[in-house]
């Protein structure tokens, strides 16, 4: 097993990072029924741009966006295809929702809150 990580970001808004801040900031919580997959994304550009305009007009996401960055070991990674939506910069992987303890058993530190976004309610 390499000791390699990758470094992801999500989009997140208020709700989800209620549930992050009370795991310490070291795991994602479990997808909901309507969540099939976890989305994180492979550049912060992209993260912004969602957390940015689309969180910040969200009723869903409190009208907050934030950006996470953490870190995953890349074996981990690696059963899973990059995938490409709208653009070249637009790059994430669709982790299934039952995959979720085993990514957060392979994040590596904690979980950081690196740019948050505020709309008008």
């Amino acid at each position: 097993m390499s000791d390699a990580v990758t470094t992801l970001y999500r989009p997140v808004g208020q709700k989800e990072l209620e549930l992050i801040r009370a795991s310490g900031f070291r795991s994602f919580p479990p997808r909901l029924a309507s969540q099939p997959f976890f989305y994180p994304v492979l550049n912060e550009e992209y993260a912004v741009q969602i957390a940015r305009d689309w969180n910040t007009k969200d009723v869903a996401s409190g009208y907050e966006g934030y950006v996470l960055r953490f870190d995953v070991r890349t074996d981990f990674l690696s059963l899973y295809n990059v995938q490409v939506v709208g653009n070249s910069r637009h790059r994430e992987y669709w982790i299934p929702a039952g995959d979720m303890e085993e990514l957060n058993r392979n994040i590596e530190g904690t979980i950081q809150v690196i740019r948050e976004f505020r709309g008008t309610r």
